[in-house]
């Protein structure tokens, strides 16, 4: 080995015998590097180990051996972008089109869910008419897709436009023949709902609603008008805390949803959790579920199903909702069907719906002594058998007409006492009748229910006639019996009859029925000048203040019970009813009212009543007083929760 190689091993052994005890990395023990070892500097390295750490950091070769990273880091970047787009698509926020679909379909979607919106929206005066084609198109479709929400149909619009351009041609023009046929026919049902608008140039005189004239009257606001929950009742305490499903078939503002409204609003009132179920969202209760703050679900399928299964009680309003019950039913698992089956309807065509369920269902609930003895009697034709007896909830007049009627309840205060409601509601009387251009010598026959042949108003109209027809031998009523009647009343010149027939607008209107009213209306001028309409609306209170006499002509079998029956008897009406259904359980001939048979027989008999009442103002005192006292008695709020507790403690087996 020649000098200069000689020097420089030796300078590298003396570097590494002065270099610093070093620890293993496996064994944790202190390892001088020998002379021998080799050397642990790497290329390129700084000589300060602190400054060659830092540059090592940031060096591009720390980045090549670090692709996963890399990789990872581009693949969150991506799904974080996909995820604010998917986001603002989510939400319709697609104004320049940028994140493609069919802006055509998804701009007539939002305009259908517009008009779906403007058509529910109703005050207490005014109902607003839209056009309700692209509301009966957005339906159809709903219900084809199970209304699922929004966004489900939205999303259930691009994947039918996907499958359409995947499918063959001729599948694509069946499909759409099959759209064609959807319009045409929603287009034909516009057509009859159209045919007779809300105007007085369709119906002479459309008087009504008085909301405005009610509240500034009776001086109360929407939170007066809420319901107040009797604390100690045993109703009250099962209720607390307690989730509760309830089942509407419509929202239509007839005695079903109007009945399962007001439960609902006790329910709220006493401390449980409603979510409301509407299998068809078609009429004007919407806007007053909202008032009441009564939830509404948007699904009516899969997702009130879970929500039901999560109840403490289910609680089905009609007959009508036979067909979610049995799926409900299907998907539930035991534990969670405790259902009770309100059923408000009495002809057999819904018992014929609703007969392979109702074996099923937990609880029945009927709301009078026939119409219970009626289905039995049909379970017994069809051999069906109950899990436990029915049960008997009749209906009752809820606390805001309670209040105006003068009958003590939860909303008087010490400055609205019975005796200064009855006051106000004498105000009310004089203030509508004003406005209705009626004399207080006139009798006021009020029907108020929905417009179709069951309801008997074309058979109402003729016995109006008859005893309004002044001419000689034409009256009906000339025997000697009908003059015994009439002799000794207290008669005053210049008495008319006026009737008021409502409810125009009424989802269960029937437009053929309403026309052919019209068209009687037009052959007889004598009554275009007696008869009066007004439309569908809640605020009943003003109506029956002004009334005089109450109509409840239900035909066939009659009323099932007759919710408007104990209402216009609250307020101290007589009641002229059929002699069927639940009628009869309500009005005692003679005593509360006059009953008179179903069918043609019973137009003279109704006629010589309208007579007998017009010419005895206190004989329509007597039998309202009678029928008032049988509603204090029977059919207040009180009497109804009394019962239905018993109902509600049986079917949820509270412990």
């Amino acid at each position: 080995m020649d000098e200069h190689n000689r020097i420089d091993v030796q300078r590298n052994s003396g570097r590494q015998s002065s270099r610093p005890v070093l620890k293993s990395v496996l064994s944790g023990k202190s390892t001088p590097r020998g002379r021998g070892s080799p050397s642990f500097r790497r290329l390129n390295s700084s000589p300060n180990p602190r400054r060659d750490g830092r540059v090592n950091g940031f060096n591009t070769n720390c980045f090549r051996s670090n692709r996963i990273v890399l990789w990872l880091l581009l693949i969150t970047l991506w799904a974080y972008a996909g995820f604010c787009i998917q986001s603002r698509w989510a939400h319709g926020d697609n104004k320049d089109g940028i994140f493609g679909g069919n802006d055509e379909i998804e701009k007539s979607f939002d305009l259908s869910v517009s008009k779906i919106n403007i058509s529910n929206v109703l005050t207490d005066d005014v109902q607003i008419n839209v056009n309700q084609s692209d509301v009966r198109e957005m339906d159809m479709a709903m219900e084809t897709n199970g209304s699922r929400g929004v966004s489900h149909n939205i999303l259930s619009v691009k994947k039918r436009k996907k499958r359409s351009r995947r499918g063959s041609s001729s599948r694509a023009k069946r499909g759409n023949k099959k759209k064609v046929l959807e319009t045409e026919n929603s287009k034909e049902v516009e057509v009859l709902e159209e045919e007779i608008p809300q105007t007085n140039a369709t119906y002479g005189m459309l008087v009504g609603p008085f909301g405005s004239i009610e509240d500034r009257v009776v001086e109360w606001s929407p939170v007066k008008r809420s319901g107040t929950c009797d604390r100690k009742s045993q109703f009250a305490r099962l209720v607390w805390s307690r989730k509760f499903v309830l089942i509407f078939h419509e929202l239509s503002m007839t005695g079903a949803p109007l009945s399962m409204m007001e439960l609902a609003s006790e329910l709220l009132s006493c401390g449980g959790t409603v979510s409301v179920v509407a299998l068809s969202r078609k009429g004007g209760l919407l806007p007053e579920l909202s008032r009441k703050k009564i939830k509404v679900l948007e699904d009516k399928d899969k997702l009130s199903y879970k929500a039901a299964m999560k109840a403490d009680l289910v609680i089905a309003g009609s007959a009508v909702c036979a067909s979610w019950i049995e799926q409900y039913l299907d998907h539930s698992v035991a534990g969670t069907r405790q259902l009770v089956w309100w059923i408000m309807e009495n002809r057999r065509e819904y018992f014929d719906r609703s007969k392979l369920v109702l074996n099923r269902v937990k609880q029945l609930v009927f709301l009078s002594e026939s119409q219970s003895k009626q289905w039995m009697a049909w379970c017994d034709e069809e051999n069906i058998k109950f899990k436990s007896a029915p049960s008997l909830v009749p209906l009752s007049v809820n606390d805001e007409l309670a209040f105006v009627a003068g009958i003590s309840c939860s909303l008087n205060t010490p400055a609205f006492t019975t005796e200064k409601m009855l006051e106000k509601r004498l105000l009310l009387r004089k203030s509508v009748r004003e406005e209705m251009g009626i004399k207080d010598s006139d009798m006021l026959v009020m029907a108020l229910s929905s417009i179709n042949p069951g309801k008997g108003h074309s058979l109402l109209l003729e016995s109006v006639h008859l005893a309004t027809n002044k001419k000689p031998g034409g009256m009906i009523g000339d025997g000697q019996n009908f003059k015994k009647m009439l002799r000794g009343s207290d008669e005053k010149k210049g008495n008319d009859i006026k009737l008021l027939i409502g409810s125009v607008g009424s989802k269960s209107n029937k437009v053929i029925y309403v026309k052919s009213l019209l068209g009687f209306l037009s052959n007889h001028s004598d009554l275009q000048n007696s008869v009066m309409w007004t439309p569908a609306t809640t605020r009943v209170a003003s109506l029956y203040s002004a009334a005089d006499v109450y109509v409840i002509n239900s035909q066939g079998i009659g009323e099932t019970f007759g919710r408007v029956t104990i209402e216009a008897m609250a307020f101290g009406i007589p009641v002229l009813g059929t002699d069927a259904g639940g009628t009869k359980e309500l009005v005692e001939h003679n005593v509360s009212g006059l009953l008179h048979p179903t069918g043609h027989p019973g137009t003279p008999v109704l006629s010589k009543h309208l007579q007998y009442l017009l010419k005895n103002p206190s004989e329509r005192r007597r039998l309202g007083l009678e029928g008032r006292e049988k509603v204090k008695k029977m059919y207040l709020k009180k009497h109804m929760y009394r019962i239905f507790w018993q109902v509600l403690y049986n079917t949820m087996k509270v412990k």
